[in-house]
């Protein structure tokens, strides 16, 4: 099936935090691939006066409705379902004006929870409020200070398959302005996504990318026929909300009136094996009936008025409950907190969430237990994606010592931020696994900082179990071996060298060097310091699925100190 995407732009992720977890795979994503940081001056081509405009006049031209596209970039802390915690990140849609005064109308999905707004026209930074959102329309109005400022009108004409089509607005991020041509395919195409609800919209092959989403589809005198929301890119297929369906919807929410919206930014999530469905919620709007209901970003609801909700992977049943309410209306709430494993019950307008249940999800999730190889858990591969700044505790780690080495003169331990190895003997092979869950095809990587003597090993491994693992061990001289180890001797019992050789990539010294290894299928990969140092096949133990982890060697020198600043876990890419 083919994967409709909302097309706002995560421009940058400042710092990720916690291990946060992506229960789903091949589902709709509110945020597209974190992108560097474009620069705070995106520049058109007018030259801007009165506070950023070209004076308060209606456009009257395709080659004029620049005056009137915007960029809009939204600074908050959101939960994205394949990344986790993002603190300080920054993502950036489009918009429109429609009014000289400075009102604006852009995606729901490009604003909803942000902490701040900055908008730019015609390359002037300007500040920005919310004058209210619909959730299942996925749309928004906002208020951009000065003015008065150039604006677009509507066109309420009939729209035929075949009309000559334009989209506009700053794509990717970047601060041009981009305007690309296309035709109406369908005016009645399938409004149903992960992120909306609509009867339906306009199809489209105008190109739109990450970064258009809120901005206007034109026609050719520059007037506006809807607003750009989804692509479908592998099939040239693009979508945006007609006009004549936005217009009634703008006009309440430029009175402040929220619509169909509870106050969160939200994606339908369903599972590969279709057994469990929610609404992803990745941040929540302060003040709002969701916030005062105790619902937190990187909640999943699960159940709505008793209702499973996102069963067919779109907000259709979520935004038909609310439809069918008034907004003041008290409604049974079932939110799954994923980061605690707790199941909560409560109310939206009525009683606050409380916890009813702990819980395991996806039948990955293995507890933290202690010792040894627990061998991965059966059905699903983990789920628990993120990264661990190792601000906490080891309570979801198991240490153990494979060396000879005298395991009193083993020493690791969280301090001040870090996952300090302290070996003060030889001969210690200390693995640290993450036992909260397994997984299939996976991505682990580390920042290490050696502080003790050059002659040490550091390890990363994957698929743990009690038939073995796949183990990438890097000297800080420079050597490194790509090793299987054959825990029951199906081939050959032990520790199997799979590859093995040298790099110049290893910072050696008192140095900090980041190690990336990728499992997926029965190729393993090894990257340090963003240099692919070695790509091989495994045609021989085919380890499918297990935990993963990291380690410290001593081998004939001693101290040892090496400082992890952080763990990372991640789908391959």
């Amino acid at each position: 099936m083919k994967t409709l995407r909302p097309i706002f732009i995560a421009i940058s992720t400042l710092l990720i935090v916690g291990m946060a977890c992506s229960v789903f795979n091949g589902g709709n994503t509110k945020s597209d691939t974190p992108q560097p940081p474009t620069g705070n001056t995106p520049q058109g081509n007018v030259t801007p006066t009165n506070g950023g405009g070209s004076g308060g006049g209606a456009v009257s031209s395709l080659s004029d409705a620049q005056g009137a596209v915007v960029q809009i970039e939204s600074d908050g802390t959101f939960v994205d379902p394949q990344v986790g915690l993002v603190v300080n990140g920054a993502g950036r849609g489009s918009g429109f004006i429609i009014d000289p005064s400075g009102i604006a109308v852009t995606n729901n999905h490009v604003v909803t929870g942000a902490a701040l707004l900055k908008v730019w026209v015609n390359g002037v930074q300007h500040s920005a409020q919310i004058l209210g959102v619909s959730e299942c329309s996925d749309l928004a109005v906002i208020k951009i200070d000065g003015g008065p400022y150039p604006y677009l009108n509507w066109d309420n004409s009939t729209v035929k398959a075949g009309l000559d089509v334009y989209v506009a607005g700053f794509p990717l991020g970047q601060p041009q302005y981009s305007l690309t041509k296309g035709i109406i395919s369908k005016p009645n195409a399938d409004g149903q996504t992960s992120w909306a609800s609509l009867d339906h919209v306009l199809g489209h092959d105008a190109v739109i990318n990450p970064g258009n989403s809120g901005g206007p589809l034109l026609n050719a005198n520059g007037q506006v026929l809807g607003i750009n929301f989804a692509s479908i890119a592998s099939a040239s297929q693009y979508f945006a909300i007609d006009g004549q369906t936005a217009q009634p919807i703008i006009g309440q929410l430029k009175g402040g009136q929220d619509i169909d919206s509870i106050g969160i930014n939200g994606t339908a999530v369903k599972s590969n094996d279709g057994t469990f469905s929610g609404i992803w919620v990745a941040s929540v709007k302060s003040g709002s009936p969701a916030d005062k209901a105790g619902i937190k970003g990187g909640d999943i609801l699960y159940q709505m008025e008793n209702l499973v909700l996102a069963t067919d992977g779109t907000m259709k049943d979520y935004c038909s409950i609310l439809r069918t309410h008034k907004p003041n209306d008290t409604l049974a709430l079932t939110v799954i907190r994923y980061s605690t494993g707790e199941l909560l019950e409560g109310q939206l307008n009525g009683r606050t969430l409380a916890v009813t249940k702990k819980f395991n999800v996806g039948g990955s999730n293995s507890g933290g237990n202690s010792g040894g190889n627990s061998g991965g858990n059966s059905g699903d591969s983990g789920t628990g994606f993120g990264t661990d700044g190792f601000d906490g505790n080891l309570d979801n780690y198991t240490i153990k010592n494979l060396g000879t080495g005298d395991n009193s003169q083993m020493n690791v331990n969280v301090k001040d931020g870090f996952l300090v190895f302290d070996l003060g003997a030889k001969n210690l092979w200390v693995y640290v696994t993450y036992n909260a869950f397994t997984y299939k095809d996976v991505t682990i990587s580390m920042v290490a900082n050696n502080r003790g003597k050059n002659t040490n090993n550091v390890t990363l491994f994957c698929r743990e179990s009690d038939e073995g693992w796949y183990e990438f061990n890097i000297s800080n001289g420079g050597l490194y071996w790509i090793l299987a180890y054959d825990a029951k001797g199906v081939v050959a019992k032990g520790y199997n060298n799979i590859a093995n050789g040298g790099t110049t990539a290893v910072k050696q010294g008192k140095d900090v060097n980041t190690y990336t290894v990728t499992c997926s299928g029965n190729k393993l990969d090894l990257n340090i310091n963003g240099v692919d140092v070695k790509n091989v096949t495994d045609t021989k133990f085919n380890f499918r699925q297990g935990k993963v982890g990291l380690g410290v060697s001593s081998f004939s020198v001693t101290p040892i100190l090496v400082e992890v600043d952080s763990f990372s876990i991640s789908q391959p890419q």
